[in-house]
């Protein structure tokens, strides 16, 4: 027991001048007693400080009234207690006398002494966390916040069952979290953030029901967000930023009512719902930031009164913006940024006093203005995929020239940096959360995000440089433009090329001098013109130190005069050192700069005889190659492509073809990935690393010639996530080329059914991630588009697979713009055989249903792993439509699932995605749902019944005659003993006109396409 005004002698290099530590305990008869560290009694003539323990409450004195005896006494607690001894320390202020020492076990700890230091938060303490802290038995609160502490995480300190506060965040802690932490029985907070953390999350943590505050962003955890966090029903704040762990989010956050901030941020892994929070009434922050999740916003968002920051970017959101957001005064941010959201722009979002971001998605609005920025709303391309609307708020931007180079310095003024007169323009305009400003020239600026928890009413978007930095160009490293989500820079006007991109950058707010202050990891993502090119980004460690430049080099390609540089936070780094609310991308300044000759503005004079000579030769030779293409018939042709082109309003650029031949290797025979319909498809690689997807018209195909027009106006107007992009096209001479997104792992169709050292082994979760994606594509063609589409040829060859294995629907050379009766009686039936509507292929009616019964039938090839016109012989039916009917009827429907799943999936899913492709199926168009129901259905959202097929209706009389003459063909045909596929079409060719990547057989194919 520590007696009144005695002394408590502790070595020099564990205490600090400016350090205050209130020591709470209680004395045998429960009195309470208050004492105070104050400032070293000695500071000379000894090797030690001594620290003077004051206490003025006498026995009796409940009050703890305290005294101090040192003007460096800052603060002072005092606590009662009615049980054993407790006590928390705590310090009021952030010294530097304690850098660089070790964390000891003597520094504050002690059997029989009650510990004087256990919170040291921003300091500059290194070394491990002492295992002898576990025999703290009566210890409330532990906080190393903000310093070097390395090593694991001692799993003995759940032995102390008084702790309740457990703060480490911003060190550089290692190991997995131990398997004792579920035995913490009075914890209520565990902060982990910014750390070298690994491993699953412990199924032990389930045990941890009185937590109220669970943090571990910033670490490279595996595995996946447990269920067992139902149990925490406690919990007020989750945080789950950039933390390694993979989605989707359980549905056990249900039970998180109390829940009053919740963020989760950069899931990987696979597309998911969005999460159950319809109980969650107390949330006033709700970030859920590229977590994967599809499906439409939710209407119980809408209900949380509460609600001040909504954060649902970078998602594959769609369908439209809840009207009925107006009215919840207490939102004061709503970012939406990056989705595919559709339908109408809400009008109250025009005149709301929020901030708010609907950057990057596919709106539509009667909004005539043509204005990027609206009081607090951000529409820059807003409406990407439509092609009235908003379609770009730049719409009115007219270029009077083209540029060769584009100079920014980024937050500051215009400045220049050599004897040359080299400007960079000036970038000082304050920014926002959701702003978008253009320069009087060619370029502008979108940022995203306010900076949490840092305590100030208006965010600084710009900083200053306080020091100097040395070496080339210092006047550019003054200032520096942040951002707290996204930072974007576009640049318009440019001449097509390739560009040499130098990005500047400076770490400007954190320090060297060896405190807290220089403990800050500023972490971040860069992309330019879509392409990732920093990852995991920390200027300080590129740039050897703060205040030091870093200037890196990159390639790009401007393909549509249009540069796009875009720097992300991804939840990596430190948030609150040193201040809260420091984090996010930064950048000084920006130069692209031509990688081609550029030319001349003053170049040698000529007479201006000489001028008009060369003005007639250049005519003739116009006229006379003019009368050559006229005399053998080719321009007309030519004209007609040329003009219809030019009609269309495209979204996407044009390449030069020697640029494209660059990619190709000038088409090499060995880049041949597929064989269409009207021409080969190539595999090429741009400059920048894009790998791209060319598909050439065949000059002899005139049929193709209309088909490359429509392709091109069908995809340039409709962007979705499960839609192949078209980045551009080509028209140069006789060269007819559409450049699309090059798809990792081809085709539905080879993954599923291609030669077996080509198939991909795709479980069950993969599997309904692609039959949802699929029938969301068709969704939106069908139904959220402006343009409703009809497809016309959807099969397993025309659904590819990215490298996430995300489908994409592909192909829209036979796509048909859906009339207003919503009907089309087409002479000219286009398809493939197995999977054309029975009304289509024998009258050529044509709706969106033919396209529903398409996905029926490649629903069933998902579940079965078969093609649907793959004959076995002993089976009774050819097609496997059939065979899914007759097993529908003997109620053995499981018998349909493929064998390689063996018994790893989910059969309530896989009988409603049977039943599902089955109601698809119906022979009677009208009965078959639409595919927003569908996609209803497969999220689980609701339910379907069993389809009984009428036994009156044959299924062969709803076959072409062509298709049943086949039939009976191969199934006279015993002896072969091999799978046949009778993928086609009603041409001779074995693929439909329009695919890109075809399937076949050839195995020897398949090795020169990988």
């Amino acid at each position: 027991m520590i007696e009144n005004n005695s002394q408590i002698v502790v070595p020099v290099q564990k205490i600090w001048s400016g350090m205050f530590v209130g020591i709470q305990y209680a004395s045998q008869t429960h009195m309470a007693e208050c004492a105070t560290v104050v400032a070293p009694v000695s500071n000379t003539g000894d090797h030690r400080r001594r620290l003077k323990i004051v206490s003025s409450a006498a026995a009796g004195n409940s009050s703890g009234a305290a005294c101090c005896s040192s003007r460096r006494c800052r603060d002072v607690r005092c606590f009662t207690s009615s049980g054993p001894p407790r006590w928390s320390a705590t310090h009021s202020d952030y010294s530097s006398g304690v850098a660089g020492q070790p964390l000891s076990p003597a520094a504050g700890v002690s059997k029989t002494l009650p510990p004087l230091v256990n919170d040291l938060s921003r300091n500059y303490l290194n070394g491990t966390i002492p295992p002898e802290w576990g025999t703290m038995e009566q210890l409330l609160n532990i906080s190393l916040l903000g310093n070097r502490i390395t090593g694991p995480l001692p799993g003995v300190l759940a032995n102390i069952s008084t702790l309740e506060d457990l703060v480490l965040e911003y060190n550089q802690l290692s190991g997995n979290i131990p398997l004792q932490f579920g035995n913490f029985s009075s914890i209520e907070r565990i902060l982990l953030t910014s750390n070298n953390l690994t491993g699953e999350l412990p199924a032990t943590l389930a045990k941890l029901t009185t937590l109220k505050d669970f943090r571990i962003g910033d670490n490279n955890f595996s595995g996946s967000i447990p269920n067992f966090i139902e149990n925490w029903t406690s919990l007020e704040k989750l945080f789950i930023q950039g933390s390694g762990l993979s989605g989707p989010i359980p549905s056990g956050i249900a039970s998180m009512t109390k829940l009053s901030d919740l963020r989760i941020s950069d899931l990987n892994g696979n597309d998911s719902t969005f999460p159950s929070l319809n109980n969650t009434k107390n949330l006033k922050t709700l970030i859920l930031r590229s977590c994967n999740i599809i499906g439409q916003i939710p209407p119980f968002v809408v209900e949380m009164s509460n609600l001040q920051v909504l954060d649902l970017s970078f998602n594959k959101l769609s369908g439209p913006i809840p009207d009925n957001f107006l009215g919840k005064s207490k939102r004061k941010y709503i970012y939406l940024t990056g989705n595919s959201l559709t339908g109408p722009l809400p009008p109250w979002m025009l005149n709301a006093k929020e901030s708010i971001d609907l950057s990057y998605n596919n709106l539509t609005s009667e909004n005539t203005s043509s204005n990027c920025q609206q009081r607090q709303l951000n529409l820059f391309e807003s409406s990407k995929g439509n092609t009235t609307g908003i379609t770009s708020c730049l719409r009115g931007f007219r270029c009077e020239k083209n540029y060769y180079s584009l100079r920014i310095n980024c937050g500051g003024k215009e400045v220049k940096v050599d004897d040359k007169g080299t400007t960079y323009e000036a970038d000082d305009e304050p920014g926002g959360p959701s702003k978008f400003v253009q320069s009087k020239t060619n370029w502008a600026f979108s940022s995203t995000g306010d900076f949490l928890d840092d305590g100030i009413t208006g965010d600084i978007y710009i900083r200053d440089n306080i020091s100097s930095i040395s070496g080339q160009n210092p006047e550019l490293y003054m200032n520096a433009r942040l951002s707290p989500l996204s930072l974007t820079y576009y640049g318009f006007c440019l001449e097509n090329g390739n560009y040499i991109v130098t990005l500047h950058f400076a770490e400007i707010m954190f320090t060297d001098d060896r405190t807290y202050r220089s403990l800050g990891r500023r972490i971040f993502d860069v992309y330019v013109q879509g392409k990732r090119v920093l990852e995991d980004f920390n200027i300080e460690n590129k740039a050897g130190g703060v205040n030091k430049a870093f200037f890196p080099n990159f390639t790009a390609a401007v393909t549509a005069n249009t540069m796009e540089i875009r720097l992300s936070w991804a939840g990596k780094g430190t948030t609150g050192i040193p201040d809260r609310g420091v984090y996010g991308p930064l950048i000084s300044a920006i130069s692209v700069n031509p990688d081609f000759p550029v030319p001349s503005e003053n170049g040698n004079s000529i007479t201006t005889g000489a001028i008009v000579g060369i003005i007639i030769a250049v005519l003739c030779t116009i006229l006379l190659v003019l009368g050559i293409l006229w005399w053998k018939g080719c321009l007309g042709s030519k004209n007609t492509i040329g003009q219809d082109l030019k009609g269309l309003d495209l979204q996407t650029g044009s390449f030069p073809l020697r640029q494209i031949k660059a990619a190709t290797n000038n088409f090499d025979p060995a880049n041949k990935i597929g064989e269409g319909g009207f021409g080969p498809v190539y595999k090429g690689v741009l400059s920048d690393g894009t790998i791209i997807a060319v598909k050439q018209l065949s000059s002899k195909s005139k049929q193709g010639n209309r088909e490359f027009v429509n392709e091109i106006g069908m995809i340039s107007a409709l962007q979705h996530p499960h839609l192949v992009k078209l980045h551009g096209c080509c028209i140069e001479g006789n060269q007819l080329l559409l450049v699309y997104e090059y798809m990792e792992n081809n085709s539905l169709a080879r993954a599923l059914f291609g030669p077996e050292e080509y198939q991909l082994k795709l479980n069950w979760p993969t599997r309904h991630k692609i039959c949802i994606g699929i029938a969301r594509g068709l969704a939106y063609l069908h139904e959220e588009s402006r343009l409703k589409i009809v497809h016309r040829d959807i099969k397993a060859t025309n659904v590819l697979l990215d490298k996430n294995l995300n489908p994409k629907i592909s192909d829209f050379g036979l796509a048909k713009l859906d009339e207003e009766d919503n009907t089309h009686i087409s002479t000219r039936v286009a398809g493939t055989f197995g999977y054309m509507a029975p009304e289509y292929a024998m009258r050529g009616y044509l709706t969106d249903k033919a396209d529903v019964y398409s996905f029926g039938v490649v629903l069933l090839e998902i579940v079965s792993g078969r093609s649907n016109t793959s004959m076995r012989p002993k089976e009774e039916s050819f097609y496997l439509l059939d065979w899914a009917n007759s097993l529908k009827a003997k109620g053995k429907l499981m018998e349909l699932v493929d064998p390689r799943l063996e018994s790893n999936f989910n059969k309530k899913e896989v009988i409603a995605t049977i039943n599902v492709a089955l109601h698809c199926t119906n022979a009677v168009a009208a009965e078959r749902p639409s595919m927003s129901a569908v996609v209803s259905i497969l999220e689980g959202r609701e339910h379907v019944q069993g389809f009984v097929p009428d036994s009156s209706v044959s299924l062969d009389e709803m076959k072409p005659k062509e298709i049943i003459s086949q039939d009976q063909v191969i199934k006279s045909n015993d002896d072969q003993s091999q799978i046949i596929s009778v993928d086609v079409p009603w041409t001779a060719s074995s693929t439909s006109t329009s695919d890109l990547y075809p399937i076949t057989m050839d195995t020897d194919y398949w090795e020169k396409r990988t």
